[in-house]
């Protein structure tokens, strides 16, 4: 009976040790876990922080994240339905929904990317298909204001000043609502998809490059040719302004001039009629200044008016 008792306390023991060894564990803040017992689940996934027990040694605890998670693919070469080919790059945000869901058809969150690269980019890739070029690289609120020139040339894509029927946003929208749709029986939950990045093909990124330079080049030519026009209009009015000013001011000065010489002679008449004969004498020494120099022979007959005034002379020497 002593042995029975015996056994019987060193296996009540054993079970506290057991227990206290193996039958709890904690779930952390944004964990979630599953029990399992011989490799299948028991009961439902574990989805609140704590300190949890569970049978020692025979069930097993899976963790797994029940924060949002990044999926991050990789580039893709696709064509548009205007024929461009182009390079995406798209990221999303998922998170799992259903753990034990998860556990029995994924397992791993390396099993969920790859399952994600599938899903996510094989929908892209079919709707990028039905769109042209102009709906992947435009946003939804595109409006021709964002545009440096309202006039732009236009390519294989059609007129590029056109606003796009659906837009970059939208179609991410669409994207996230087909993927959507084949997730959850995986028990991932796909909060949003992005196109992060698209680009072209190195064979015809070059064109693309060209064109932009080509049009950047029609542009300027513009400006410049505008610049000119507003130069010659700017330039012929000033011309025009400086004439109208000179032309003035030449009629006022001879206006002016006019009136001084009016003066003048008035002045001159008026000084002259008191005494004729000084004005006379005046007339005559201006008309030897002009005449005579250092080099000059005059002859004179006796009765002409310079050699009278020449011979006074003398005789007052």
């Amino acid at each position: 009976m002593k042995s029975l008792l015996r056994f019987i306390f060193l296996l009540i023991i054993f079970g506290l040790i057991a227990t206290a060894w193996d039958g709890f564990y904690i779930v952390r803040e944004g964990q979630q876990a599953v029990i399992t017992q011989f490799g299948a689940p028991v009961g439902t996934p574990v989805t609140q922080a704590g300190l949890k027990f569970k049978t020692p040694f025979i069930q097993h605890v899976q963790y797994f994240e029940k924060k949002i998670l990044i999926w991050d693919g990789d580039p893709n070469q696709i064509p548009t339905n205007d024929k461009t080919f182009i390079y995406i790059d798209n990221t999303a945000r998922w998170r799992i929904s259903n753990a034990l869901t998860f556990l029995q058809a994924v397992g791993s969150i390396t099993r969920a990317q790859s399952l994600l690269d599938d899903i996510i980019n094989g929908t892209v890739r079919d709707l990028v298909n039905k769109n042209n070029l102009i709906e992947i690289i435009r946003s939804s609120d595109w409006k021709p204001d964002y545009m440096m020139s309202t006039v732009l040339s236009t390519t294989q894509t059609g007129d590029m000043t056109k606003p796009p029927k659906q837009g970059r946003d939208k179609i991410s929208q669409q994207v996230l609502a087909v993927a959507s749709k084949v997730t959850p029986k995986y028990g991932i939950e796909l909060i949003d998809v992005m196109f992060k990045r698209v680009n072209y093909i190195d064979t015809v990124r070059k064109k693309v490059y060209d064109r932009m330079i080509s049009e950047r080049k029609r542009i300027a030519a513009e400006k410049r040719s505008f610049g000119e026009g507003r130069k010659a209009e700017i330039l012929g009015r000033v011309d025009r302004e400086l004439k109208e000013i000179t032309s003035k001011a030449k009629k006022e000065a001879t206006e002016i001039k006019g009136k001084a010489d009016a003066e003048a002679t008035k002045i001159y008449g008026r000084t002259y009629s008191q005494n004729p004969e000084f004005y006379a004498f005046q007339k005559s020494l201006e008309s030897y200044k002009n005449i005579i120099t250092g080099n000059t022979s005059l002859i004179l007959s006796s009765d002409s008016d310079l050699f009278r005034y020449l011979e006074s002379l003398k005789k007052q020497n």
